[in-house]
């Protein structure tokens, strides 16, 4: 265990790793600060979640520069999971945190991190550019001092343009300074510290009005206690684990997704090979100990990986640092986190939600077609009209049916007409069996379910001509015969036999072939018609053909 931590931990390491840790450490105080705002819960539990996020997920992912801390899409999710009903709402937010990371260490142990490949990037590009459109347009209160209460962010921004007069032009001002300067200094040296200065300087921007010119603008501590120290362990709400399991599933995906893009960027910097799965579980611990503390669910964050790792970290110590930095300043400068001006955190949060959005992306998807067109297009607007949680939940079912549909219409049969030299050319089957045909098909693609009306269409038609005609269907690779594609195989079989014909099926799966005898196939088409193939290419193939043929002369011969 203690070699393990080593080569975890490098003390070796220890300037470059304080180094690194140190910047993601304040520049993640106002991020952790604004994404508690986007969620609507205490701006305190989304630095908790950094904290003890980062500090959990620094001993369990498997990428050694993975960030676990809050992300605007989560924070959508949570803020839009309505915890204000619940009688204690802080109490319900830390049990979903711990509800989070119980689903990702589940999932994570069940290695379920592949299941990212069936969601098209066409579903995701249509999420993620509604999710920044949604933080922009959550944080238009803040940032111009008018906040109605319409029922929903587009209706809240609407409703803002028709009362232009209503907003404040001083909590407008410091938003809009600091939006320039996060853009200016984000282009200097200082890179993502450039972050931390522009609302740091927009925060003087709102001193000096309101102790110059009178004006009121909102401040951190306005809208919540700022109590200096750390929080102690919190006891979850059991009787709200049901109705938190929606939301809890949601951001459960919404991290998994997030993560296999910071695993597959974070090893682009040296983080050793993508393992998903373990990434996942690094996930969970990070939302488990962030639950435990009084903290908001977290997820892995794609710009604080990658700023850690562009600032040399060299081991996973620049988390623990940069937990370290943060925890300080909630003990001992916990009056400064107070005075921070909410439209300056409004203004750090519109930029995210602004790089969320991915012209060339979204470009991309445009380029491929009118269904992946469609697909995203129906994303992102359930995204921006619907409760996060359940738009997650929708983008995997499409996914899911996109897939199903893909992959059902990638069948593809084709005959394969054996020479007598024992070549075999491919070609597009015969559409109708005529009197003692002998026909070899091969098809391509997933034999699913979903696939078995496709299968059935392109297989050759039997009519009153088709006496005695011979069909061999080679299913070499397939491992797995569903009953939609056995009853398939059982009706064609019974029509030509019907016809005084037959099918042959040739197999290379023992598995396959106790499928077929479940459902008592080889007793129907007989014992003799079930070839299982070994390991010469198409010669059980050929041998079945021989013997069709063969088969087709004896009347012949007797003749």
């Amino acid at each position: 265990m203690r070699d393990s931590l080593r080569s975890r931990f490098d003390r070796k390491t220890l300037k470059q790793d304080a180094s690194a840790g140190t910047v993601l450490g304040i520049e993640s105080i106002p991020d952790g600060l604004a994404n508690g705002i986007l969620a609507g819960v205490n701006p305190m539990a989304g630095l908790y979640a950094y904290i003890f996020g980062l500090a959990g997920g620094a001993f369990f992912t498997g990428s050694a520069f993975m960030a676990v801390g809050v992300t605007g899409a989560m924070a959508l999710v949570v803020g839009d999971t309505d915890l204000a009903r619940y009688a204690d709402p802080n109490r319900a937010m830390f049990t979903l945190t711990l509800l989070v990371g119980v689903v990702m260490i589940v999932a994570g142990v069940l290695r379920l991190g592949k299941l990212v490949r069936f969601v098209p990037t066409a579903v995701m590009t249509g999420f993620v550019a509604a999710v920044g459109i949604n933080i922009m347009l959550g944080q238009l209160g803040n940032l111009t001092g008018y906040a109605p209460d319409e029922g929903g962010r587009i209706l809240n921004t609407l409703a803002t343009f028709r009362h232009l007069f209503d907003i404040s032009l001083w909590t407008t001002l410091v938003g809009a300074a600091t939006i320039a300067m996060i853009v200016v200094l984000s282009k200097t040296r200082l890179g993502a510290l450039g972050m931390v200065v522009a609302v740091a300087l927009g925060t003087l921007l709102s001193f000096g009005f309101e102790h110059f010119l009178n004006a009121d603008v909102a401040t951190v501590s306005d809208i919540a206690d700022i109590e200096p120290g750390l929080p102690f362990l919190g006891l979850p709400d059991f009787g709200a684990v049901v109705t938190l399991i929606v939301p809890a599933l949601s951001l459960a995906f919404v991290g998994l997704i997030q993560g296999a893009a910071v695993t597959a960027s974070v090893s682009q910097h040296g983080a050793g090979p993508r393992r998903m799965s373990k990434d996942f579980i690094g996930q969970g611990a990070g939302n488990v100990m962030s639950g435990l503390f009084q903290g908001m669910p977290v997820g892995a964050s794609m710009s604080g990986s990658t700023l850690v790792a562009k600032s040399g970290a060299r081991s996973r110590t620049a988390l623990l640092v940069a937990s370290g930095i943060m925890a300080t300043a909630v003990m001992f400068f916990s009056k400064v986190v107070g005075v921070v001006a909410m439209p300056a955190l409004a203004a750090l949060l519109i930029v995210v939600g602004w790089s969320a959005v991915k012209p060339e992306k979204v470009r991309s998807v445009l380029k491929t077609g009118m269904f992946q067109t469609t697909l995203m297009g129906i994303t992102f607007v359930l995204t921006l009209v619907i409760p996060l949680q359940f738009a997650v939940l929708v983008g995997v079912a499409l996914g899911l049916v996109l897939f199903v549909a893909q992959a059902s219409n990638k069948l593809v049969v084709r005959q394969l007409n054996i020479q007598d030299d024992d070549s075999i050319r491919e070609s597009v089957p015969v559409t109708t069996l005529e009197a003692r045909d002998v026909v070899v098909l091969q098809p391509y693609g997933s034999l699913f379910f979903a696939s078995a009306p496709t299968f059935d269409q392109q297989l050759p038609k039997i009519t009153r001509a088709s006496k005695g005609a011979v069909v061999i269907v080679r299913l070499r690779g397939v491992d797995e015969l569903g009953l939609s594609l056995i009853n398939v195989l059982r009706q064609y079989a019974a029509r030509l036999m019907a016809n005084g014909g037959s099918l042959k099926l040739v197999i290379s799966s023992q598995h396959a072939l106790r499928q077929l005898d479940r459902e008592g196939i080889p007793a129907l088409i007989g014992e003799n018609n079930v070839y299982m193939g070994g390991e010469w290419l198409a010669k059980t193939t050929i041998q079945a053909f021989r013997d069709a043929v063969a088969a087709q002369r004896e009347p012949e011969d007797s003749d």
